[in-house]
């Protein structure tokens, strides 16, 4: 069955790159970034791995913690992160999930028949500290992800998470955000002192509230 949002994010015990970890004690009060990729030794899964290795300080800020899987066994990935730090300037320094029984691919629906049978494909899940799944993203095989964006969406949800807000098309941190339209104006003037821009009543446009 597949992980939607909302749901409580199954745990697992699973070996890694960085020894065996319990998925939910490993998240601990952290938000988390759970990736996957069809296969060790694939040309744009090197350029992904190389890629959140060298932002990985922006996820740290966050309080994120990032993991990545394929069904290949931890040995594997072990001898791909010599290929990933050669080629992309930057070494692994995250953990790696060893998965060929497929036992977590198959818990997160990793594995799309239609797809390939066998492999992962390139799935995004960004759970909350309360274990909650708040972001998923499937991507084929074929495109590399655009982690600024997940970095985007995670600003996004740390952010409407602690405020009563929305983010607009195209938001980025420090950008004007919505008021939720479940709140009255006599509530919003409670919470937003500096008052909104009116642009119709259910459009109401602030600054953001963090800032």
């Amino acid at each position: 069955m597949a992980v939607r949002l909302g749901d409580t994010a199954p745990d697992f015990t699973a070996p890694t790159t960085q020894g065996e970890i319990s998925f939910h004690e490993w998240l601990g009060d952290s938000w988390g970034v759970l990736f996957s990729h069809p296969k060790d030794f694939t040309p744009v899964c090197t350029t992904e791995l190389g890629y959140v290795a060298t932002i990985k300080p922006e996820f740290d800020k966050r309080n994120v913690k990032v993991i990545g899987l394929s069904v290949d066994p931890v040995d594997s990935h072990v001898d791909w992160e010599k290929d990933i730090e050669e080629t992309q300037g930057q070494a692994v320094n995250f953990p790696m999930i060893g998965d060929p029984d497929r036992n977590v691919a198959d818990l997160y629906d990793m594995i799309h028949e239609n797809a390939n049978d066998t492999l992962t494909v390139r799935s995004v899940f960004v759970i909350g500290p309360d274990k909650k799944v708040k972001l998923t993203i499937t991507y084929p095989a074929s495109t590399g992800r655009n982690f600024d964006e997940i970095l985007r969406v995670i600003d996004s949800l740390q952010l409407t998470a602690d405020h009563k807000v929305a983010t607009p098309a195209n938001w980025t941190d420090g950008e004007d955000v919505i008021i939720v339209p479940a709140l009255s104006d006599d509530e919003a003037r409670d919470l937003f002192p500096g008052g909104w821009e009116p642009v119709k009543p259910y459009l109401r446009v602030t600054k953001q509230p963090n800032r």
